[in-house]
């Protein structure tokens, strides 16, 4: 039946090109775009587990700044006591040079206290954004430090801050408050290193203003050969114990060195599992569009003929 108030030839080739535009309009936004899922009225679940990633991956990236920030303070601190070492060993071999007849003993003290010196210096200028692990000026200890290592997400969806430790007891040179809480200010009992059990005679090597009992590591030409054996045995087992506090600051190092190599790649594979899930295939898409943009063509000439039907009416009025 032919029809002049209803054209359902029309009608159909109407909804063939809404639906036509639907789609093509849906694409046009995925290739401007880039996203597949751009939106929740995309793809809610997805929508939803993307920028929850994303929202970590955030995180992530400021965990990769706190190492960096770490990295540089532990590396100072390293720096700082390797110099130690370097300048205890000179110490070491001053006093080993003292041991020897005939030689200027006031003479190797005074370069004993320009070493000395520089162990101060040292400790002191081991400072990183405020933070000095070798030298305490406080009345408490500088006590555990922590650096930021990685951000993690459990399954039930709790988040918490991981953390690398290091114990500041096992790297302060210099405590100006309680000598006894460093390397080169507490005193060591040499008796106990030489085993010589012939009583306590206990050495220190900086006077830094905090009590402390003992004598200090310091020569003059009275110095015996008795003690000169004591002060060495002392200074060699501070170099021992500053040289495994240096072994633990270079393993922190290579931990975070490491970690911050693992956030760097976990970063990057959080990423790509985001664009899995919402990125657009853009040669799918432009293949789609082409394809798209030839039905709308096709779509409006089917239109446009199912118009042009109902005239062909009028022949049928006319003489």
């Amino acid at each position: 039946m032919t029809s002049i108030m209803t054209n359902a030839a029309a009608m159909a080739a109407l909804q063939t090109l809404r639906s036509i535009d639907n789609n093509l309009e849906t694409t046009q936004r995925r290739v401007s775009s880039g996203y597949r899922v751009e939106t929740a009225a995309d793809n809610a679940g997805y929508w939803s587990i993307a920028t929850t990633m994303r929202s970590d991956n955030a995180a992530l990236s400021t965990v990769s700044d706190a190492l960096g920030l770490g990295a540089a303070t532990v590396d100072t601190a390293y720096t700082a006591l390797d110099n130690v070492v370097d300048v205890m060993s000179s110490i070491k071999a001053k006093l080993v040079a003292a041991s020897e007849p005939g030689v200027d003993k006031n003479k190797i003290n005074e370069e004993m206290t320009q070493l000395k010196n520089q162990l101060i210096s040292a400790a002191q200028s081991a400072s990183f954004s405020g933070e000095n692990w070798l030298y305490n000026t406080n009345a408490a200890e500088l006590g555990t430090k922590q650096v930021v290592s990685s951000f993690v997400r459990g399954a039930d969806g709790s988040v918490q801050v991981t953390t690398l430790d290091f114990d500041t007891e096992e790297s302060v040179l210099i405590d100006i408050q309680d000598a006894s809480r460093g390397f080169l200010t507490k005193s060591i009992d040499a008796d106990v290193l030489r085993n010589t059990g012939t009583g306590a005679r206990e050495y220190y090597l900086l006077d830094m203003g905090a009590p402390t009992s003992g004598d200090e590591i310091a020569i003059d030409t009275n110095t015996t050969k008795e003690q000169l054996d004591d002060m060495i045995a002392v200074v060699d087992d501070v170099i021992q114990q500053l040289t495994d506090a240096a072994a633990t600051l270079g393993a922190i190092t290579s931990r975070i060195e490491m970690q911050d190599n693992f956030v760097s790649n976990l970063m990057d594979v959080i990423d790509k599992g985001i664009g899995r899930l919402v990125d657009a295939d853009m040669n799918e898409e432009s293949t789609r569009l082409k394809a798209l943009q030839t039905q709308q063509q096709l779509g409006i000439q089917a239109l446009s003929i199912a118009n042009s039907s109902a005239e062909k009416l009028l022949t049928l009025f006319q003489r």
